[in-house]
Protein backbone atom coordinates (compact mmCIF):
# COMPACT_ATOMS: atom_id res chain seq x y z
CA UNK A 1 0.00 0.00 0.00
CA UNK A 2 1.73 3.63 -0.99
CA UNK A 3 2.56 6.30 1.80
CA UNK A 4 0.26 4.77 4.38
CA UNK A 5 0.99 2.59 7.67
CA UNK A 6 -2.21 2.37 9.37
CA UNK A 7 -4.44 0.24 11.82
CA UNK A 8 -5.76 -3.22 12.00
CA UNK A 9 -7.55 -6.11 14.03
CA UNK A 10 -10.78 -7.80 14.70
CA UNK A 11 -12.20 -9.90 17.58
CA UNK A 12 -13.86 -13.24 17.64
CA UNK A 13 -16.72 -12.32 15.72
CA UNK A 14 -17.51 -13.74 12.47
CA UNK A 15 -19.80 -11.85 9.30
CA UNK A 16 -23.22 -12.68 8.35
CA UNK A 17 -23.04 -13.73 4.90
CA UNK A 18 -19.87 -15.38 5.09
CA UNK A 19 -18.67 -15.80 1.17
CA UNK A 20 -17.61 -19.40 -0.32
CA UNK A 21 -14.34 -19.92 -1.05
CA UNK A 22 -12.27 -21.65 -4.03
CA UNK A 23 -13.23 -25.01 -3.75
CA UNK A 24 -10.06 -27.26 -2.58
CA UNK A 25 -9.44 -28.58 -6.26
CA UNK A 26 -9.62 -24.68 -7.55
CA UNK A 27 -6.16 -24.39 -5.65
CA UNK A 28 -4.41 -26.80 -7.89
CA UNK A 29 -2.38 -26.15 -10.85
CA UNK A 30 -3.64 -28.67 -12.92
CA UNK A 31 -6.74 -26.32 -14.21
CA UNK A 32 -4.23 -23.30 -15.21
CA UNK A 33 -2.90 -25.38 -18.09
CA UNK A 34 -6.58 -25.27 -19.88
CA UNK A 35 -6.31 -21.42 -19.80
CA UNK A 36 -5.91 -19.82 -23.76
CA UNK A 37 -4.41 -16.78 -23.67
CA UNK A 38 -3.94 -14.72 -26.58
CA UNK A 39 -1.07 -12.33 -27.47
CA UNK A 40 -0.80 -9.26 -26.14
CA UNK A 41 -0.74 -6.37 -27.86
CA UNK A 42 1.92 -3.42 -26.65
CA UNK A 43 1.38 0.17 -27.19
CA UNK A 44 3.43 3.09 -25.82
CA UNK A 45 2.64 4.24 -22.55
CA UNK A 46 6.55 5.77 -22.08
CA UNK A 47 7.01 8.53 -19.37
CA UNK A 48 9.57 10.87 -18.19
CA UNK A 49 11.35 8.21 -15.79
CA UNK A 50 10.81 5.07 -17.78
CA UNK A 51 10.07 6.37 -22.19
CA UNK A 52 10.68 3.37 -23.20
CA UNK A 53 7.29 1.48 -21.45
CA UNK A 54 4.99 0.09 -23.24
CA UNK A 55 1.72 -1.36 -21.83
CA UNK A 56 -1.21 -3.89 -22.73
CA UNK A 57 -3.26 -6.42 -20.72
CA UNK A 58 -4.25 -10.29 -20.94
CA UNK A 59 -7.35 -11.44 -20.00
CA UNK A 60 -7.62 -14.19 -17.38
CA UNK A 61 -10.30 -16.99 -15.99
CA UNK A 62 -11.46 -15.58 -12.71
CA UNK A 63 -11.34 -19.07 -11.09
CA UNK A 64 -9.40 -21.25 -12.61
CA UNK A 65 -11.45 -24.01 -11.69
CA UNK A 66 -13.53 -22.49 -14.31
CA UNK A 67 -11.09 -22.02 -17.25
CA UNK A 68 -14.46 -20.95 -20.00
CA UNK A 69 -16.14 -18.80 -17.64
CA UNK A 70 -15.71 -14.94 -16.23
CA UNK A 71 -12.71 -13.31 -17.57
CA UNK A 72 -11.19 -10.33 -15.40
CA UNK A 73 -8.35 -8.27 -17.27
CA UNK A 74 -4.74 -7.94 -15.76
CA UNK A 75 -3.12 -4.56 -16.69
CA UNK A 76 0.83 -5.02 -18.15
CA UNK A 77 3.72 -3.04 -18.39
CA UNK A 78 7.11 -3.99 -20.80
CA UNK A 79 10.13 -2.91 -21.30
CA UNK A 80 11.25 -4.66 -24.58
CA UNK A 81 14.85 -6.06 -25.22
CA UNK A 82 16.82 -4.64 -27.42
CA UNK A 83 20.11 -6.90 -28.03
CA UNK A 84 20.21 -9.58 -30.54
CA UNK A 85 20.84 -11.76 -27.36
CA UNK A 86 17.04 -12.52 -26.25
CA UNK A 87 16.96 -14.20 -22.98
CA UNK A 88 13.17 -13.76 -22.65
CA UNK A 89 10.77 -12.05 -20.07
CA UNK A 90 11.97 -10.69 -16.71
CA UNK A 91 8.61 -10.56 -14.95
CA UNK A 92 9.16 -8.08 -11.79
CA UNK A 93 6.70 -7.59 -8.81
CA UNK A 94 7.43 -5.10 -6.31
CA UNK A 95 5.98 -6.76 -3.33
CA UNK A 96 2.44 -5.68 -1.30
CA UNK A 97 0.16 -7.63 -2.06
CA UNK A 98 -1.77 -5.20 -3.18
CA UNK A 99 1.04 -3.23 -4.86
CA UNK A 100 0.87 -2.42 -8.83
CA UNK A 101 3.98 -3.29 -10.30
CA UNK A 102 3.76 -1.38 -13.81
CA UNK A 103 6.69 1.41 -13.04
CA UNK A 104 8.71 -1.44 -11.45
CA UNK A 105 9.37 -2.65 -15.05
CA UNK A 106 10.53 0.65 -15.85
CA UNK A 107 13.03 0.94 -12.88
CA UNK A 108 14.55 -2.38 -12.95
CA UNK A 109 15.08 -2.02 -16.82
CA UNK A 110 17.01 1.32 -15.91
CA UNK A 111 18.68 0.31 -12.67
CA UNK A 112 20.34 -3.04 -14.44
CA UNK A 113 23.31 -2.85 -16.66
CA UNK A 114 22.10 -1.70 -20.31
CA UNK A 115 23.69 -4.43 -21.42
CA UNK A 116 21.89 -6.71 -19.03
CA UNK A 117 18.59 -5.22 -19.18
CA UNK A 118 18.55 -5.28 -23.04
CA UNK A 119 18.70 -8.61 -22.80
CA UNK A 120 15.09 -9.17 -21.38
CA UNK A 121 11.85 -8.42 -21.92
CA UNK A 122 11.16 -6.51 -18.64
CA UNK A 123 7.52 -7.34 -17.62
CA UNK A 124 5.78 -5.48 -15.06
CA UNK A 125 2.31 -6.45 -14.08
CA UNK A 126 -0.34 -5.10 -11.96
CA UNK A 127 -2.03 -8.57 -10.07
CA UNK A 128 -5.39 -9.20 -10.13
CA UNK A 129 -7.54 -6.60 -7.85
CA UNK A 130 -4.47 -4.20 -8.27
CA UNK A 131 -3.99 -0.50 -10.14
CA UNK A 132 -5.27 -0.50 -13.96
CA UNK A 133 -6.38 -4.36 -13.65
CA UNK A 134 -9.98 -4.76 -13.78
CA UNK A 135 -12.10 -5.75 -11.58
CA UNK A 136 -9.78 -3.02 -9.14
CA UNK A 137 -10.99 -3.48 -5.63
CA UNK A 138 -11.69 -0.36 -3.48
CA UNK A 139 -13.53 -1.87 -0.47
CA UNK A 140 -14.16 1.44 1.78
CA UNK A 141 -12.78 4.15 0.12
CA UNK A 142 -11.04 6.66 2.85
CA UNK A 143 -10.51 3.81 5.23
CA UNK A 144 -7.28 5.64 6.40
CA UNK A 145 -8.15 9.47 6.35
CA UNK A 146 -7.12 10.99 9.67
CA UNK A 147 -7.74 11.50 12.20
CA UNK A 148 -8.29 7.71 13.37
CA UNK A 149 -8.07 6.49 16.82
CA UNK A 150 -4.65 6.00 18.60
CA UNK A 151 -3.16 2.80 17.74
CA UNK A 152 -2.52 1.79 21.34
CA UNK A 153 -6.21 0.85 23.06
CA UNK A 154 -5.00 2.04 26.12
CA UNK A 155 -8.83 2.74 27.21
CA UNK A 156 -11.69 0.04 26.15
CA UNK A 157 -13.13 2.77 24.48
CA UNK A 158 -10.32 3.05 21.79
CA UNK A 159 -10.07 -0.49 21.48
CA UNK A 160 -13.78 -0.45 20.51
CA UNK A 161 -12.87 1.97 18.00
CA UNK A 162 -10.60 0.23 16.33
CA UNK A 163 -12.31 -3.03 16.21
CA UNK A 164 -15.38 -1.49 15.14
CA UNK A 165 -13.72 0.07 12.41
CA UNK A 166 -11.42 -3.40 11.54
CA UNK A 167 -15.19 -5.18 11.63
CA UNK A 168 -16.71 -2.81 8.83
CA UNK A 169 -13.61 -3.09 6.38
CA UNK A 170 -14.42 -6.81 6.42
CA UNK A 171 -18.20 -6.43 6.09
CA UNK A 172 -17.57 -4.10 3.24
CA UNK A 173 -15.16 -5.96 1.16
CA UNK A 174 -17.88 -9.08 1.50
CA UNK A 175 -20.50 -6.61 0.53
CA UNK A 176 -18.98 -4.83 -2.60
CA UNK A 177 -16.94 -8.08 -3.60
CA UNK A 178 -19.03 -10.94 -3.08
CA UNK A 179 -18.53 -12.62 -6.43
CA UNK A 180 -14.33 -11.66 -6.73
CA UNK A 181 -13.88 -12.15 -3.39
CA UNK A 182 -13.00 -15.74 -2.97
CA UNK A 183 -10.62 -15.62 -5.37
CA UNK A 184 -8.24 -12.53 -4.99
CA UNK A 185 -4.91 -15.23 -2.98
CA UNK A 186 -1.43 -15.61 -3.47
CA UNK A 187 -2.59 -18.83 -5.91
CA UNK A 188 -4.74 -17.38 -7.88
CA UNK A 189 -1.71 -14.55 -8.48
CA UNK A 190 0.88 -17.12 -9.05
CA UNK A 191 -1.83 -18.87 -11.94
CA UNK A 192 -1.92 -15.85 -13.27
CA UNK A 193 1.47 -15.20 -13.74
CA UNK A 194 1.69 -18.68 -16.00
CA UNK A 195 -0.97 -17.16 -17.83
CA UNK A 196 1.05 -14.50 -18.44
CA UNK A 197 3.63 -16.35 -19.26
CA UNK A 198 1.23 -18.25 -22.14
CA UNK A 199 0.40 -15.09 -23.23
CA UNK A 200 3.98 -13.92 -24.26
CA UNK A 201 4.38 -16.99 -25.91
CA UNK A 202 7.45 -17.93 -23.73
CA UNK A 203 8.03 -21.53 -22.55
CA UNK A 204 9.56 -20.16 -19.36
CA UNK A 205 9.85 -17.53 -17.07
CA UNK A 206 12.75 -15.34 -15.58
CA UNK A 207 11.54 -14.09 -12.36
CA UNK A 208 12.37 -11.18 -9.85
CA UNK A 209 10.37 -10.16 -6.86
CA UNK A 210 10.81 -8.04 -3.76
CA UNK A 211 9.21 -8.78 -0.48
CA UNK A 212 5.84 -10.38 -0.72
CA UNK A 213 6.84 -10.86 -4.18
CA UNK A 214 9.57 -13.29 -3.18
CA UNK A 215 6.42 -15.33 -1.76
CA UNK A 216 4.80 -15.19 -5.11
CA UNK A 217 7.93 -16.07 -6.83
CA UNK A 218 8.09 -19.11 -4.08
CA UNK A 219 4.50 -20.68 -4.83
CA UNK A 220 4.63 -20.11 -8.46
CA UNK A 221 8.21 -22.08 -8.64
CA UNK A 222 6.27 -24.44 -6.54
CA UNK A 223 3.40 -24.99 -8.52
CA UNK A 224 4.73 -24.48 -12.28
CA UNK A 225 8.92 -25.61 -11.65
CA UNK A 226 9.87 -26.50 -15.34
CA UNK A 227 8.34 -23.15 -16.15
CA UNK A 228 11.12 -21.37 -14.16
CA UNK A 229 14.56 -20.44 -15.78
CA UNK A 230 15.98 -17.96 -13.47
CA UNK A 231 14.03 -16.64 -9.74
CA UNK A 232 16.03 -13.59 -8.02
CA UNK A 233 14.34 -12.89 -4.98
CA UNK A 234 14.77 -10.10 -2.60
CA UNK A 235 14.18 -9.42 0.78
CA UNK A 236 12.49 -12.71 1.49
CA UNK A 237 9.09 -13.85 2.82
CA UNK A 238 9.40 -16.55 5.30
CA UNK A 239 6.71 -19.19 4.19
CA UNK A 240 6.65 -20.85 7.66
CA UNK A 241 5.52 -17.60 9.03
CA UNK A 242 2.57 -16.40 6.96
CA UNK A 243 1.00 -14.36 7.89
CA UNK A 244 -0.03 -13.97 11.93
CA UNK A 245 3.23 -14.91 13.27
CA UNK A 246 5.19 -13.25 10.58
CA UNK A 247 3.74 -9.79 11.08
CA UNK A 248 4.24 -10.33 14.96
CA UNK A 249 8.29 -11.12 14.08
CA UNK A 250 7.96 -7.65 12.15
CA UNK A 251 6.86 -5.42 15.18
CA UNK A 252 10.59 -6.67 16.32
CA UNK A 253 11.91 -5.37 13.47
CA UNK A 254 10.45 -2.14 13.25
CA UNK A 255 11.08 -1.48 16.80
CA UNK A 256 14.97 -1.90 16.33
CA UNK A 257 14.98 0.39 13.35
CA UNK A 258 13.43 2.74 15.10
CA UNK A 259 15.64 2.21 18.05
CA UNK A 260 18.75 2.66 15.39
CA UNK A 261 16.98 6.08 13.81
CA UNK A 262 17.06 7.41 17.54
CA UNK A 263 20.68 6.24 18.11
CA UNK A 264 21.34 8.21 14.78
CA UNK A 265 19.55 11.29 15.52
CA UNK A 266 21.58 10.96 18.75
CA UNK A 267 25.21 10.86 17.10
CA UNK A 268 23.72 14.15 15.38
CA UNK A 269 22.73 16.21 18.41
CA UNK A 270 24.98 18.94 16.80
CA UNK A 271 22.53 19.41 14.40
CA UNK A 272 19.48 17.80 15.70
CA UNK A 273 19.75 19.22 19.64
CA UNK A 274 17.67 16.65 21.04
CA UNK A 275 19.89 14.93 22.99
CA UNK A 276 23.05 12.43 23.00
CA UNK A 277 21.30 9.70 24.38
CA UNK A 278 19.70 7.64 22.51
CA UNK A 279 17.20 6.87 24.67
CA UNK A 280 16.45 10.37 26.04
CA UNK A 281 16.07 10.91 21.83
CA UNK A 282 13.35 7.91 22.46
CA UNK A 283 11.26 8.92 25.50
CA UNK A 284 10.81 12.29 23.10
CA UNK A 285 9.59 10.68 20.18
CA UNK A 286 7.22 8.78 22.06
CA UNK A 287 5.78 11.89 24.59
CA UNK A 288 5.36 13.72 20.72
CA UNK A 289 3.16 10.52 20.19
CA UNK A 290 1.45 11.04 23.19
CA UNK A 291 0.76 15.14 22.79
CA UNK A 292 -0.42 14.11 18.95
CA UNK A 293 -3.14 11.70 20.68
CA UNK A 294 -4.74 14.26 22.69
CA UNK A 295 -4.24 17.31 19.77
CA UNK A 296 -3.69 16.21 16.28
CA UNK A 297 -1.12 18.08 14.01
CA UNK A 298 -3.15 20.24 12.10
CA UNK A 299 -6.06 18.26 12.61
CA UNK A 300 -4.63 15.49 10.61
CA UNK A 301 -1.67 13.68 12.57
CA UNK A 302 -2.58 11.90 15.48
CA UNK A 303 -0.84 9.19 17.13
CA UNK A 304 -1.63 6.68 14.32
CA UNK A 305 -0.40 8.63 11.59
CA UNK A 306 2.90 9.81 12.95
CA UNK A 307 3.43 5.90 13.03
CA UNK A 308 2.25 6.01 9.18
CA UNK A 309 4.97 8.57 8.60
CA UNK A 310 7.81 7.39 10.67
CA UNK A 311 7.40 3.81 10.23
CA UNK A 312 8.85 5.04 6.09
CA UNK A 313 11.92 4.93 8.31
CA UNK A 314 12.08 1.66 8.87
CA UNK A 315 12.00 0.56 5.85
CA UNK A 316 14.92 3.12 4.46
CA UNK A 317 17.06 4.83 6.55
CA UNK A 318 16.96 7.16 2.83
CA UNK A 319 14.29 9.32 5.10
CA UNK A 320 16.20 9.02 8.34
CA UNK A 321 17.80 13.27 7.58
CA UNK A 322 13.87 13.66 6.77
CA UNK A 323 11.94 12.87 9.65
CA UNK A 324 14.64 13.81 12.06
CA UNK A 325 14.36 17.34 11.77
CA UNK A 326 10.38 17.44 11.24
CA UNK A 327 11.05 15.50 14.37
CA UNK A 328 13.04 18.40 15.94
CA UNK A 329 11.02 21.16 15.01
CA UNK A 330 8.09 19.98 16.72
CA UNK A 331 9.58 19.34 19.92
CA UNK A 332 12.17 21.78 19.78
CA UNK A 333 10.50 24.70 17.91
CA UNK A 334 6.98 23.52 18.71
CA UNK A 335 6.50 24.21 14.97
CA UNK A 336 3.95 21.30 13.88
CA UNK A 337 3.82 22.03 9.89
CA UNK A 338 6.91 20.53 9.19
CA UNK A 339 5.24 17.59 10.49
CA UNK A 340 1.79 17.98 8.50
CA UNK A 341 3.63 18.05 5.35
CA UNK A 342 5.52 15.22 5.92
CA UNK A 343 2.76 13.19 6.73
CA UNK A 344 0.89 14.93 3.56
CA UNK A 345 3.84 13.86 1.50
CA UNK A 346 4.82 10.16 3.06
CA UNK A 347 1.97 9.21 4.98
CA UNK A 348 -1.24 9.90 3.89
CA UNK A 349 -3.17 7.00 2.20
CA UNK A 350 -4.76 7.74 -1.47
CA UNK A 351 -6.87 6.20 -3.42
CA UNK A 352 -4.24 3.78 -4.65
CA UNK A 353 -3.45 3.42 -0.72
CA UNK A 354 -7.34 2.13 -0.29
CA UNK A 355 -6.78 -0.44 -3.47
CA UNK A 356 -3.81 -1.53 -2.15
CA UNK A 357 -5.14 -2.20 1.13
CA UNK A 358 -7.91 -3.56 -0.18
CA UNK A 359 -6.47 -6.49 -2.08
CA UNK A 360 -3.41 -6.65 0.59
CA UNK A 361 -6.56 -8.05 2.97
CA UNK A 362 -7.76 -10.11 0.82
CA UNK A 363 -4.82 -11.96 -0.25
CA UNK A 364 -3.66 -12.60 3.55
CA UNK A 365 -6.64 -12.87 5.11
CA UNK A 366 -7.86 -15.75 2.56
CA UNK A 367 -3.83 -17.41 1.73
CA UNK A 368 -4.27 -19.23 5.55
CA UNK A 369 -6.33 -18.96 8.63
CA UNK A 370 -5.85 -16.02 11.53
CA UNK A 371 -7.26 -16.38 15.10
CA UNK A 372 -10.67 -15.74 15.10
CA UNK A 373 -10.68 -15.40 18.65
CA UNK A 374 -9.98 -11.24 19.52
CA UNK A 375 -8.35 -12.70 23.13
CA UNK A 376 -5.63 -14.20 20.89
CA UNK A 377 -4.57 -11.22 19.14
CA UNK A 378 -4.84 -9.34 22.45
CA UNK A 379 -2.36 -11.60 24.52
CA UNK A 380 -0.52 -11.59 21.99
CA UNK A 381 0.16 -8.07 20.87
CA UNK A 382 -0.01 -6.77 24.57
CA UNK A 383 3.51 -9.37 24.71
CA UNK A 384 4.78 -8.16 22.15
CA UNK A 385 4.20 -4.35 22.71
CA UNK A 386 6.14 -5.04 26.38
CA UNK A 387 9.21 -4.90 24.58
CA UNK A 388 8.50 -3.79 20.93
CA UNK A 389 5.80 -0.66 20.99
CA UNK A 390 6.72 0.88 18.08
CA UNK A 391 4.71 -0.45 15.54
CA UNK A 392 2.51 -3.43 17.28
CA UNK A 393 -0.41 -2.35 18.20
CA UNK A 394 -0.49 -0.21 14.75
CA UNK A 395 0.55 -3.52 12.89
CA UNK A 396 -1.73 -5.73 14.58
CA UNK A 397 -5.06 -3.30 13.93
CA UNK A 398 -3.81 -2.76 10.17
CA UNK A 399 -4.20 -7.08 10.00
CA UNK A 400 -7.33 -6.77 12.31
CA UNK A 401 -9.90 -7.55 9.21
CA UNK A 402 -8.45 -10.88 9.19
CA UNK A 403 -10.37 -11.77 12.01
CA UNK A 404 -13.25 -11.17 10.75
CA UNK A 405 -13.26 -11.85 6.95
CA UNK A 406 -15.99 -13.40 5.36
CA UNK A 407 -13.98 -15.76 3.22
CA UNK A 408 -12.76 -19.56 3.98
CA UNK A 409 -9.09 -19.52 4.32
CA UNK A 410 -7.01 -21.46 2.09
CA UNK A 411 -3.55 -23.93 3.23
CA UNK A 412 -0.19 -23.30 3.36
CA UNK A 413 2.24 -24.17 0.33
CA UNK A 414 5.05 -26.46 1.39
CA UNK A 415 7.35 -24.40 -1.13
CA UNK A 416 10.41 -26.90 -0.55
CA UNK A 417 11.55 -27.55 -3.81
CA UNK A 418 14.77 -29.74 -5.22
CA UNK A 419 13.49 -28.88 -9.23
CA UNK A 420 14.41 -25.45 -9.47
CA UNK A 421 17.38 -24.24 -11.81
CA UNK A 422 19.85 -22.41 -9.68
CA UNK A 423 18.39 -19.74 -7.40
CA UNK A 424 19.30 -16.47 -6.50
CA UNK A 425 18.15 -14.95 -3.09
CA UNK A 426 19.41 -11.47 -1.22
CA UNK A 427 18.54 -10.55 2.34
CA UNK A 428 19.78 -8.02 4.86
CA UNK A 429 20.36 -9.11 8.24
CA UNK A 430 18.49 -6.55 9.98
CA UNK A 431 15.60 -6.00 7.73
CA UNK A 432 12.83 -5.53 9.70
CA UNK A 433 9.73 -6.01 6.90
CA UNK A 434 10.59 -9.57 5.73
CA UNK A 435 13.56 -10.54 8.85
CA UNK A 436 16.83 -12.10 7.86
CA UNK A 437 15.57 -15.46 8.83
CA UNK A 438 12.84 -15.56 6.26
CA UNK A 439 16.22 -15.62 3.72
CA UNK A 440 17.96 -18.59 5.66
CA UNK A 441 14.75 -20.72 5.56
CA UNK A 442 14.23 -20.33 2.07
CA UNK A 443 17.77 -20.81 0.97
CA UNK A 444 17.29 -24.15 2.65
CA UNK A 445 13.60 -24.94 1.35
CA UNK A 446 15.24 -24.33 -2.65
CA UNK A 447 17.61 -26.72 -3.07
CA UNK A 448 19.91 -25.31 -5.50
CA UNK A 449 19.99 -22.01 -4.11
CA UNK A 450 22.70 -19.36 -3.36
CA UNK A 451 22.53 -16.55 -0.34
CA UNK A 452 23.92 -13.11 -0.93
CA UNK A 453 23.46 -11.65 2.78
CA UNK A 454 23.92 -7.83 3.22
CA UNK A 455 25.66 -7.73 6.59
CA UNK A 456 24.23 -5.15 9.03
CA UNK A 457 21.44 -3.97 6.63
CA UNK A 458 18.63 -2.71 7.69
CA UNK A 459 16.98 -1.44 4.54
CA UNK A 460 13.87 -3.41 2.93
CA UNK A 461 14.27 -4.47 -0.86
CA UNK A 462 18.08 -4.45 -1.55
CA UNK A 463 19.50 -4.60 -4.82
CA UNK A 464 19.31 -1.89 -7.06
CA UNK A 465 19.26 0.60 -4.51
CA UNK A 466 22.68 1.82 -4.65
CA UNK A 467 24.83 -1.46 -3.39
CA UNK A 468 27.30 -2.25 -5.81
CA UNK A 469 28.55 -5.27 -4.32
CA UNK A 470 24.65 -6.52 -4.25
CA UNK A 471 24.16 -5.18 -7.83
CA UNK A 472 27.09 -7.31 -9.24
CA UNK A 473 25.75 -10.58 -8.06
CA UNK A 474 22.51 -9.71 -9.36
CA UNK A 475 24.00 -8.58 -12.90
CA UNK A 476 25.84 -11.87 -12.98
CA UNK A 477 23.11 -14.09 -12.65
CA UNK A 478 21.02 -12.04 -15.13
CA UNK A 479 23.92 -12.61 -17.63
CA UNK A 480 24.84 -16.28 -17.35
CA UNK A 481 22.96 -18.05 -14.66
CA UNK A 482 26.43 -16.91 -12.64
CA UNK A 483 25.69 -17.89 -8.91
CA UNK A 484 28.16 -17.60 -5.52
CA UNK A 485 28.72 -20.86 -4.19
CA UNK A 486 29.96 -20.84 -0.29
CA UNK A 487 30.23 -22.59 2.80
CA UNK A 488 27.94 -21.68 6.06
CA UNK A 489 24.45 -19.76 6.23
CA UNK A 490 25.60 -17.56 3.69
CA UNK A 491 27.13 -18.23 0.01
CA UNK A 492 28.31 -14.36 0.03
CA UNK A 493 28.25 -11.30 2.12
CA UNK A 494 28.15 -7.84 1.08
CA UNK A 495 28.75 -5.18 3.63
CA UNK A 496 26.25 -2.49 4.00
CA UNK A 497 26.46 1.39 2.53
CA UNK A 498 27.02 3.74 5.30
CA UNK A 499 24.26 5.32 6.92
CA UNK A 500 23.25 8.93 5.44
CA UNK A 501 24.50 11.87 7.00
CA UNK A 502 22.14 14.79 8.02
CA UNK A 503 20.55 17.64 5.42
CA UNK A 504 22.73 20.08 4.91
CA UNK A 505 20.30 23.31 4.79
CA UNK A 506 18.95 24.92 7.51
CA UNK A 507 15.48 24.85 6.22
CA UNK A 508 15.37 20.49 6.33
CA UNK A 509 12.26 20.33 8.07
CA UNK A 510 10.33 21.99 5.78
CA UNK A 511 12.51 19.73 2.74
CA UNK A 512 10.16 16.94 1.22
CA UNK A 513 11.33 16.24 -2.11
CA UNK A 514 12.00 11.86 -2.39
CA UNK A 515 15.03 11.23 -0.21
CA UNK A 516 17.95 10.42 -2.41
CA UNK A 517 20.75 8.69 -0.17
CA UNK A 518 20.35 5.73 -1.64
CA UNK A 519 18.98 5.48 -5.50
CA UNK A 520 16.56 3.03 -5.29
CA UNK A 521 15.61 2.96 -2.12
CA UNK A 522 12.99 5.78 -2.03
CA UNK A 523 11.35 4.42 -5.56
CA UNK A 524 11.11 0.80 -4.25
CA UNK A 525 9.25 1.83 -0.71
CA UNK A 526 6.83 3.69 -2.64
CA UNK A 527 5.70 0.57 -5.35
CA UNK A 528 6.14 -1.73 -2.40
CA UNK A 529 3.85 -0.29 0.01
CA UNK A 530 3.64 0.04 3.65
CA UNK A 531 3.90 -3.76 4.17
CA UNK A 532 6.03 -4.62 1.97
Amino acid sequence: MKNSAAVLCGTAVVLAGTLTAAPAEAVTPTSANAVQTAKVTWKKCGTDDYPTLECGSVKVPLDYAKPQGRKITLALSRVPHTAKRFQGPLLVNPGGPGSSGLTLAGFVASGLPKAVAAQYDVIGFDPRGVGKSQPALDCEPGYFNPVRPASVPSTPALEKANLERAKSFAAACGRKYSDVLPYVNTISAVKDMDSIRKSLGAKKINYFGYSYGTYLGQIYAKFFPNRVRRLVLDSITNPDKVWYDGNIEQDYGFDARHKAFMAWIAKYDSTYKLGTDPAVVEAKWYTMQAELAKNPAGGKVGAAELVNLFINGGYYNGYWPYLAPVFAAYVNDHNPAPLVKAFDTWGATDASGDNGFSVYSAVQCQDVSWPRDWKQWEKDNWAVYKKAPFSTWANAWYNAPCAFWPTKTLKPVNVANSKLPPVLLFQATNDAATPYQGGVTVHRLLKHSSLVVEQGGGNHSITLSGNACLDEYLAKYLTDGTVPRGHGTADAICQKNPDPKPLSTATSAMRTEQPVTAPGGSPLRGMSGFRG
